[in-house]
């Protein structure tokens, strides 16, 4: 029998190399992530691999699962011991190699395979593991499914019907995913294309791709290097913005396209220069794809721009946005469920359904649906499309650190407290409150539509904060002062990776 994790053990120790490390904080509300081997051992990782297969069991879904792993010193191993823990239980075991997460999900269709647990910490820096994990294409795990996956894992509740593992190792599968990309015409409109990968997965397949469609690409940080030499590998991270931003204007080029570590976010600078954030990139890709199929509903996290909802040119399409929770597998699902066409995250995880794409989040898809956007006005540049939306002021986000066991008890007070302000009829910089959305921490949106945003990060121990004014910068930074003077109120919040 598999023994019971642990939480305690320390590396370097007998204890430590013959039974299990798992911390149970690692289980997200959809992912899974820890550092590496601090909160999880190999044998730490047998123990999720063995969980899945019972897990997949126990929802009477067919024992067959797509592995793959992305690019990091250690991610082979991690693989290889959830791989072993899969096979102990009994599951068949479909291994693409390197991959890049959407990779893995088309894996799913293309093999006709349900589950899919791909190993990757996407843009977390060097020291994290994690799994992304479905059992239900092209979804990915809700809350329900990561917590009886924790259940079974942490108190060793392994199904006693295990055994008859089958591996299966599919060499060719890049050469299959990329060939799915490429069945779209090549493009007419001549662009030269930066195309920034920060040294990670996305840079074995973006630019062939990219190449591939006509494009003229001038690779940046295109060299397989786990330890990132340059930046992260983060479209959000302004270092990885800067350095794609110089590349452009150096090379003159038309845009360029920033994938993180694992290929599923595509992140946009313009021509001249300057970064888009996601979710103008998706009023604008909203814009244009409204305009193709009429009445057309999307749908947005709650960190993204008010645009959704009071740009002109959307109502004129008859498009219809409803805002959800923040996070890949809550935007995916909600959007697959509710028939949208297409679910837009501000991180910029873009999910494409029918007939656009199969719902999965895909970096290159969204790359070529800017490319698509740029091929339909083909005397428009990407900064005159940009500069065609209504202006707002809008924050980067930024996350002050706050612990994973303390960070929801925060974000719970500042809900309770604006809800009181609301409910006293107090104005806040200024302004009454028009709208308290609750879905997801708490969006304060203000009469003339200025808001701000305050969550918990579902990947990291960290806090969310965004602000966003439709009239001007003052606005956006009085909303911020507020939030940032309730936020110090508790000393649990720690430093802001950036600040405004």
């Amino acid at each position: 029998m598999f023994p019971k994790p642990r939480q305690d053990l320390v590396p370097n120790t007998a204890a430590f190399e013959r039974l299990p490390l798992v911390k149970a904080t690692g289980f997200r509300e959809y992912d899974a992530r820890w550092l590496y081997p601090d909160e999880i051992n190999l044998l730490g990782v047998e123990a999720v691999g063995l969980g899945l297969s019972t897990l997949m069991r126990e929802r009477g879904v067919p024992m067959r699962i797509v592995v793959g792993h992305d690019f990091r010193s250690y991610s082979s191993a991690i693989k290889a011991a959830l791989t072993t823990g899969l096979l102990a239980g009994g599951a068949e075991v479909h291994d693409i190699g390197l991959a890049l997460s959407p990779m893995a999900y088309f894996a799913q269709f293309d093999l006709d395979v349900e589950c899919v647990a791909m190993v990757t910490a996407s843009h977390n820096d060097n020291g994290w593991t994690g799994i992304k994990m479905g059992i239900d294409r092209p979804l990915t795990f809700s809350p329900d499914e990561m917590s009886r996956l924790k259940e079974i894992v942490m108190n060793a509740d392994f199904s006693d019907d295990q055994g008859g593992g089958r591996f299966i190792y599919v060499p060719d599968l890049p050469e299959r995913y990329m060939a799915d990309l490429l069945k779209h015409p090549k493009y007419e409109r001549k662009m030269k294309v930066v195309v920034s990968c920060g040294n990670g997965t996305a840079a074995a397949f973006a630019p062939h791709v990219l190449a591939e469609l006509g494009c003229e690409v001038v690779p940046l940080n295109c060299e397989l290097d786990h330890s990132f030499p340059a930046h992260n590998p983060n479209p959000e991270d302004l270092a990885m913005l800067n350095a794609t931003r110089d590349a452009v204007v150096e090379h003159n080029a038309d845009l360029a396209l920033v994938f993180d570590g694992d290929g599923d976010r595509c992140g946009v600078v313009d021509n001249t220069g300057n970064a888009i954030f996601a979710d103008k990139v998706g009023v604008m890709l909203a814009r244009d794809i409204s305009a193709l199929y009429k009445d057309a509903h999307f749908v947005v996290d709650v960190k993204s721009t008010g645009l959704f909802q009071t740009d002109p040119v959307l109502a004129e399409n008859g498009a219809h946005t409803a805002y959800w929770k923040t996070g890949h597998s809550y935007i995916k699902r909600y959007s697959h469920e509710n028939g949208a066409l297409v679910g837009f995250e501000k991180s910029g995880h873009f999910f494409f359904n029918k007939p656009i794409g199969r719902g999965y989040d895909d970096g290159l898809v969204s790359a070529i649906a800017v490319l698509d956007m740029l091929e339909r006005n083909p005397t428009k540049t990407l900064a005159e499309l940009k500069d065609a939306l209504p202006r707002t002021w809008q924050s980067p986000t930024m996350s002050p650190h706050c612990a994973d066991e303390t960070k929801y008890g925060v974000v719970g007070a500042v809900v309770k407290h604006f809800e009181g302000v609301a409910e006293r009829g107090e104005t806040l910089a200024g302004q009454q409150i028009r709208e308290l959305i609750t879905v997801n921490g708490i969006r304060i949106v203000l009469e003339d539509g200025t808001w701000g945003l305050v969550r918990a990060s579902s990947n990291k121990p960290e806090l969310v904060v965004v602000v966003e004014s439709p009239t001007s910068e003052a606005n956006m930074r009085a909303i911020f002062a507020v939030i940032d003077e309730e936020l110090a109120k508790h000393p649990e919040v720690g430093e802001y990776n950036q600040k405004i």
